[in-house]
């Protein structure tokens, strides 16, 4: 490659830099192979040299210099270039790119590249970092650094799409980055390569075969060029999943802008902003209702792909919506395969055994009663052992076995193993292995099993976290998948089922922890001191059977819980010690022992129907039972109250409650994140949402006593489901929690943004809580909130409003510095995003000159991508972090917090979180009200619409070292006042105990 001559101004940007951007310079080899007439041309025209012949000719006829600058789509997108060119004041468009246009980010030199882009979406660039690059300018700077680094640089290109389509790029890794490599792909494979999920080449050739005749005759590079540069933008659809008709139909004022040469056709408009905004593409397509199920927010919070239809394409199974589900296996065959598995382990153990040898007090005691089965016996044992590290005691009482079990001790080291000259069977094997117990708990363990990760040492956990619990059960999982029980019921007469036996085992209601009537013997762990005061298994269920049963009840007369947990998981072979046929008639027959003796508990017990199954799942002891609707699941990570409602179903079930948590919208993560944010005793029905609200309220007529929503508009949305199945809810207890009020927000809005208001904001308020008329109860997040409720004519108010412990950082003033915003931009205009460009561009120039150059504003939280902060990062204070898992490392590195909300409802969590971890806040005066928090003694407040006052309590907190002292300590003595753990706990407690109470008398509430 030779430099392209510069005119004057260019040489500014040699000097500054020698090397040179490698879009500035003329590339003869490929331009003779792009070119190839250009061969003859210069035979007759007397040309020895290709630049010489490009510059004096080749320009003239659009010619590109290189491959990385397109001078026909350079000259087509900038009609006043074009004109100068024409006119005789610029060469080429090339010449003005290299001399002026590479300094605008709104000129791109190539159909697969924009600055704008690049720097939207690279949040961590912008002028300042590329020019500390040493690059020239964005385009530069993706060439030489950012394309290695697997950046993109536009909507169209992605360079993990087109790594996983391309075979070709594989062969050359020394050519750079994806986007590099792409561009150095002349192959007829690498033109048609799939670069972006946004359009398919494949498709597009099938629907247009008159493009791959264009392509071949050299007219375009390739379908996604033709696609992006051909002259009649709206005559071709990228894809089998976008329509401009009914993009225009459905969306008129795009279809405006498109006229108006805003935008190129309907879909750059849906890529560049109505993905982001989940509109619809094509008739049938709903991505609201897609972003809102399965993984796909969590996906796309990750990074994972830019919006929810590049998500749909990438998912979408081949040939359409086919469902994924596997049909459940054959039972006969998954346990051949288990027992299989069970014969596989043996040449391990036949060179080691398995050593329970106790080396110190025995922790747990396990009895386990054998009768041939030796291959499962040695699968369970090893489970065991394998399962629990600490000292285990290992009975085992062998029932006059005949197999290799009468060898078991070549096998097994350490344990007490007790040869029955006959079958005792399972009652009189373990009564007789109770003798021998030294551990404080006892685990009666079937020989068919595997024990599941850290089972023995959860079960031990649970058993021992409160006096009052005997027993602990496990979640029994069938060898073909499928739940044998999640806890068991005994129904009035006398017999037993299974609960949820067939379903998923990850279903919501298999995986809350609650007490049960009983729960399987094939692994049932019981206080050693209860067992030894019942005398074991009563004699009379002599040899097995009910036994277990039995054991659970006496244990309940005397006032202990039995407690199902599912975090204990045991894979059950089921019936593999002994036959199916011989197990039924012992059932049958001990059925009627079991009757007989539990008459006067028996008759409280629910009848046998399986439509009472959910009421008879919890053996309940005077809880309460709540139904708390959300937007989403109440996952802390998501902010935006989500963290208060969190609050408020960890404090119910602290309570004691049984608590179900019903979203409005599928949940967005895996159910093993969600599990990990509530307590394990809360029902989360993560895999339903508003559609299936009516027969979930159907299928649970009559079970709870009090219904809690979240919010004003789902009370509004829900209003006609909740009346249509009323007879199914409790009469009076329904609790509208407003989380905040929005009519004084969206007047606050309006007035800040000069917007005029479509309605009195005492009209919209009443608006507003007209649905609240359906509630017994309503709760305001703070006591301005709750004036305003009552002043539309509530009285039946009361004030919940956030918990949050002071847990202060300990770095010194000293030690700290910079200031620091944190909150989640989920979408442009909100405001968490007004807040962030009012104060940079009003407020942060102020401190300039008042605080060192090297104090940053540093920005953290989730940032959507249709949300656009490339510009805040032009002062060289700004600098965006993104999210952040460590929130106190975070809190305890800066000095102060920044919150310049101009409008909100409710209360602003980021405050209490802020002081909470010790950092004094400066804030806007309207969130300084809606805590009722004082200037200069628990916050600084900036005003309202005061940017000067803002900056003047910025530079006093971050240089006064006393007064960040003083009102640290205000702060965190104010948080502990009112909102703690305690505090909150009574209050809370006070409104369901309220609410139930007249559900009770059935009276209407003062």
């Amino acid at each position: 490659m030779s430099e392209t001559a510069f005119s004057a101004p260019q040489a500014d940007l040699q000097s500054a830099q020698p090397d040179t951007p490698v879009w500035s310079r003329f590339d003869a080899e490929w331009y003779l192979s792009s070119y190839p007439e250009v061969v003859e041309a210069m035979a007759e025209l007397g040309i020895g040299d290709v630049e010489t012949y490009y510059r004096e000719h080749g320009a003239k006829l659009l010619h590109s210099p290189n491959r990385y600058f397109d001078e026909k789509y350079y000259m087509g997108m900038n009609r006043d270039v074009a004109d100068a060119v024409a006119n005789g004041l610029v060469p080429s468009g090339f010449v003005h790119y290299c001399n002026d246009g590479y300094r605008e980010s709104i000129r791109p030199p190539h159909w697969l590249f924009d600055e704008r882009y690049y720097l939207k979406y690279n949040r961590d660039l912008n002028q300042r970092v590329i020019a500390q690059s040493g690059a020239k300018n964005g385009y530069d700077h993706y060439l030489r650094i950012g394309d290695a680094e697997h950046r993109n640089g536009h909507w169209f290109f992605d360079g993990a799409v087109y790594l996983l389509n391309s075979t070709q790029s594989l062969l050359r890794p020394d050519r750079g980055g994806a986007f590099m490599q792409y561009l150095h792909d002349d192959t007829e494979t690498g033109a048609n390569a799939r670069v972006s999920w946004y359009f398919d080449p494949d498709w597009y050739q099938q629907t247009y075969p008159e493009v791959r005749e264009l392509v071949a005759s050299g007219a375009y590079l390739s379908p996604l060029h033709h696609y992006l540069c051909n002259p009649t933008p709206q005559a071709y659809l990228p894809c089998a999943w976008f329509s401009e008709e009914y993009y225009a139909a459905t969306y008129p004022d795009v279809q405006v802008a498109v006229d108006n040469g805003v935008f190129r056709n309907n879909y750059e408009h849906f890529i560049r902003h109505g993905a982001a905004e989940r509109r619809a593409p094509a008739q049938g397509i709903d991505l609201l209702k897609y972003y809102l199920g399965g993984s796909v927010r969590i996906d796309l919070e990750g990074g994972a792909f830019r919006d929810a239809f590049a998500h749909w394409i990438a998912r979408r199974p081949p040939g359409g919506h086919g469902s994924d589900k596997v049909a459940v296996p054959d039972e006969k065959q998954t346990k051949h395969l288990f027992a299989v598995a069970a014969d596989n382990l043996l040449p391990q153990l036949a060179h080691t055994t398995l050593d329970f040898t106790l080396r110190g007090p025995a922790e747990i005691s396990v009895i386990v009663v054998l009768f041939n089965k030796f291959p499962l016996t040695m699968l369970a044992l090893a489970s065991l052992r394998s399962n629990y590290p600490g000292n285990i005691e290992l009975i085992i009482v062998d029932n006059k076995s005949y197999d290799d079990t009468r060898h078991l001790e070549r096998y097994v080291r350490g344990a007490h193993i007790i040869h029955n000259r006959y079958n005792a069977g399972f009652v009189e094997a373990c009564n007789r292995a109770l003798d021998f117990v030294t551990g404080p708990a006892v685990l009666y363990l079937n020989n068919d099993l595997q024990i599941g990760l850290n089972a023995v040492a959860l079960s031990l956990r649970r058993l021992f976290s409160e006096p009052n619990i005997g027993a602990v059960g496990t979640k029994l999982i069938r060898t073909n998948g499928m739940l044998q029980e999640g806890g068991s019921i005994i129904w009035r007469d006398g017999s037993t089922f299974g609960y949820l036996r067939d379903a998923d085992p990850n279903i919501p209601e298999a995986n809350f922890v609650r007490d049960v009537d009983f729960c399987s013997g094939a692994f049932l762990l019981v206080r050693t001191e209860l067992v030894r005061q019942l005398g074991g298994f009563d004699v009379d269920y002599k040899p097995a059977y009910y036994e277990e049963a039995d054991m659970c009840v006496r244990l309940r007369k005397a006032g202990y819980r039995i407690v199902y947990d599912p975090a204990l998981v045991v894979q059950h072979f089921e019936y593999g010690s002994a036959s199916s046929a011989a197990s039924t008639r012992l059932m049958l027959r001990n059925h009627g022992i079991f009757q007989r003796k539990h008459r006067d508990w028996l008759r409280y017990q629910h009848p046998p129907r399986a439509r009472n199954a959910l009421f008879a799942r919890t053996a309940r002891n005077g809880q309460k039972r709540i139904l708390l609707i959300e937007d989403r699941v109440p996952l802390r990570h998501l902010g935006a109250g989500y963290v208060r409602s969190n609050d408020i179903v960890r404090t119910m079930a602290s309570l004691g409650h049984l608590v179900t948590v019903f979203p409005i919208y599928k949940s967005p993560t895996t159910f093993i994140n969600i599990y990990r944010d509530f307590p394990d005793t809360v029902e989360v029905i993560y895999d339903r949402d508003q559609d299936d609200l009516p027969d979930f309220i159907e299928s649970r007529a009559g079970y709870y006593d009090v219904v809690w929503v979240g919010r004003t508009h789902n009370l509004e949305r829900l209003l006609g489901v909740l009346s249509d199945n009323s007879t199914a809810l409790p009469a009076h207890g329904f609790v509208l929690d407003t989380e905040a009020i929005a009519a004084p927000r969206s007047a606050e809005r309006d007035r800040v943004l000069g917007i005029a208001s479509k309605e009195p904001m005492e009209t919209a308020l009443r608006r507003e809580l007209d649905c609240a008329y359906f509630c017994q109860k309503i709760i305001a997040v703070n006591e301005r909130d709750a004036t305003l409720i009552r002043r539309v004519g509530f009285d039946n108010v009361a004030v919940l409003g956030h918990m949050k412990e002071p847990q202060a950082t300990f770095s010194p003033f000293s030690a700290r510095r910079d200031m620091l915003f944190l909150g989640a931009l989920h979408d442009p205009g909100s405001p968490n995003h007004d807040s962030l460009e009012w104060f940079v561009e009003h407020v942060l120039p102020l401190v300039d000159g008042r605080l060192p150059p090297d104090v940053r504003f540093n920005v953290a939280g989730f940032i959507n991508p249709s949300v656009d902060l490339s510009p805040l990062t032009a002062n060289p204070r700004v600098n965006l972090i993104g999210p952040v898992d460590d929130l106190e490392a975070l809190y305890d590195a800066h000095r102060i917090f920044v919150a310049p909300t101009r409008f909100a409802g409710g209360i602003p969590f980021k405050v209490h979180e802020a002081s909470s971890y010790g950092l004094p806040i400066v804030a806007t005066q309207l969130l300084c009200s809606q805590v009722g928090w004082s200037d200069r003694v628990e916050i600084m407040s900036g005003g309202t619409d005061n940017p000067a006052q803002f900056a003047d309590r910025i530079v006093e907190l971050y240089t006064d070292r006393e007064r960040w002292i003083s009102v640290r300590h205000n702060a965190l003595v104010r948080l502990e006042r009112e909102n703690s753990r305690a505090e909150y706990r009574h209050a809370l407690g006070a409104i369901i105990n309220d609410v139930i109470s007249h559900v009770a008398l059935d009276v209407p509430a003062n």
